[in-house]
């Protein structure tokens, strides 16, 4: 087994994890979010949720890496025998997630050239659909392979596996310390210029102004959890991974609260940028902000574009800003999804980084190819709901009981990360993850299975998105649950590692 890597810099390590957490749902997803639930009033909820979960399960889970020094696998491995099952699914879901969110990013990188001719034309929401990714009439129809989506996507992972084989300090450090100044410059620009649109105000209002009737709303609270939870990257073994390469003296506690803070002022950043601009789309068609918001693929690739197309000047080099904002953002989230298997596989069958970069990162790569087919966009878009909220959502459950309740590791976990962080933690850590996270996510998993279960696989009542019995049984619920399944077989394989010897070495050091 290779000398486990560690970070080059504090800073490093705190890019790196911002990185991971600064995605594509920052920009797409949570201005939307915001808006539907209460404007400025959602920032009460938002910011509650995010000092009663998203910080201390980041403290948490920085703290399991750096305290078990290993992935995910195996820091549950060493936390107790029979969670390592917990480790695989979580890195399962991460495989999943990495195989489609790839395309997404080559998405972006065709529309950054598309840029710079407006080649979308008026029709945007034709050209995404019929033009470009030559959509299937049906869903559950592969159709043959897009050129112009398969070609960015080789782009994707030549530079996402040439990071990672370069391994931790001279690959995923010196990425991060990259892109992620780069982002925020860019994102800069697009917002200084988005907020000087005329129309911009109104935007801001909309996106600012406080609702607070709605926060009275349960959904609204379940709404913000829900933000910060999967825009933090939380629960599905990044954050483990990427603290166990932490050297021993680290500020567990103000690394945490760094990454959350960072995560939440971009994506703050992005609201601004998103609603003015969305303010002069608005104003220059004489329409109500309400009818011109969106979230998603349609915000990014229908709605932006169209805009983009009234700009009274510089349309196109604002349009590559944007897309590469997009590029930016999604590389170095899924160069992190891709570390958790990558550390996994490498730790459990002993075998050097490269060969499991070629192994895993290989096998994603390959199996993303089922999105860059005509019928692409309808398996990406049920594999993302199904995968996300039953797997992500499930993991994050799963997790803090088995922590908090079951094996009882919150005392000892703020013990670690108390001799070790100035900011001390308290009764407020111990009881947001051993009563408020579990409720909420308990709730918000009761809600989800009960939406999508009552109405059942019944065309009439309506699958999500209307896809059919069929599709969804097998594209949708098919993977969420076979991600859970395959992770549990992989406890069964037996460890190839010489972990006997370092095992005991490393739990006698922790225990």
């Amino acid at each position: 087994m290779e000398e486990r890597s560690q970070w080059g810099t504090r800073a490093g390590f705190i890019l790196a994890a911002i990185g991971s957490a600064v995605g594509l749902g920052n920009i797409w997803r949570f201005p939307a979010v915001a808006y539907e639930n209460g404007g400025g009033a959602f920032f009460i909820p938002y910011l509650f949720a995010l000092l009663t979960a998203g910080i201390p399960i980041l403290i948490m889970e920085f703290t399991m890496g750096h305290k078990y020094r290993g992935s995910a696998p195996l820091t549950f491995r060493r936390m107790n025998k029979k969670s390592e099952g917990i480790g695989w699914w979580a890195v399962l879901v991460a495989f999943v997630i990495s195989t489609y969110y790839s395309v997404i990013i080559a998405w972006a990188i065709s529309y950054s050239f598309f840029s710079f001719n407006l080649a979308w034309g008026s029709d945007t929401e034709g050209f995404l659909f019929n033009d470009y990714l030559k959509l299937a009439e049906v869903p559950g129809q592969f159709g043959s392979l897009v050129p112009s989506v398969f070609i960015p996507l080789i782009i994707v992972w030549i530079i996402v596996l040439g990071v990672l084989i370069r391994g931790v300090r001279r690959g995923i450090e010196i990425a991060n310390r990259i892109m992620i100044p780069t982002l925020v410059v860019v994102f800069l620009i697009i917002v200084i210029r988005a907020v000087t649109l005329p129309g911009a105000l109104t935007g801001l209002d909309a996106f600012f102004k406080p609702d607070f009737t709605e926060i009275l709303s349960p959904s609204v609270w379940i709404a913000a959890y829900g933000q910060i939870f999967f825009s933090l990257s939380i629960a599905f073994a990044i954050m483990i991974t990427y603290s166990s390469y932490l050297p021993k003296k680290s500020d567990i506690t103000n690394n945490a609260f760094i990454t959350g803070f960072s995560n939440s002022g971009f994506e703050l950043l992005a609201g601004i940028g998103v609603f003015a601009i969305l303010g002069f789309m608005a104003t220059s068609q004489g329409v109500g902000i309400d009818e011109v918001v969106a979230g998603g693929v349609g915000l990014a690739f229908v709605v932006f574009p169209a805009i983009i197309n009234e700009f009274p000047a510089f349309n196109e080099f604002f349009g590559l800003l944007f897309f590469l904002s997009l590029v930016l953002a999604g590389l170095t989230s899924l160069i992190s999804i891709i570390e958790t298997y990558v550390a996994g596989v490498a730790e459990k069958f002993n075998i050097s980084r490269t060969k499991s970069v070629l192994f895993g990162g290989g096998l994603a790569a390959i199996i993303s190819l089922v999105y860059a087919t005509q019928g692409g966009m309808f398996f990406l878009d049920a594999v993302d709901y199904f995968i996300n909220q039953f797997g992500v959502a499930a993991l994050g459950l799963v997790e803090v009981v088995l922590i908090a309740w079951m094996l009882r590791k919150l005392g000892a976990f703020k013990s670690h990360a108390n001799e070790i962080s100035d900011i001390r933690l308290g009764k407020w850590w111990t009881i947001s993850l051993g009563v408020i996270t579990p409720i909420v996510l308990g709730y918000m998993m009761f809600g989800l299975l009960r939406l999508n279960l009552t109405r059942g696989f019944d065309t009439e009542t309506g699958n999500y998105e209307g896809y059919s019995d069929m599709f969804i049984t097998w594209g949708g619920w098919g993977v969420a649950i076979g991600a859970l399944v395959i992770g549990i077989l992989l406890t069964l394989v037996k460890w190839r590692s010489n972990n006997s010897k370092q095992e005991h070495k490393d739990m006698d050091n922790v225990n």
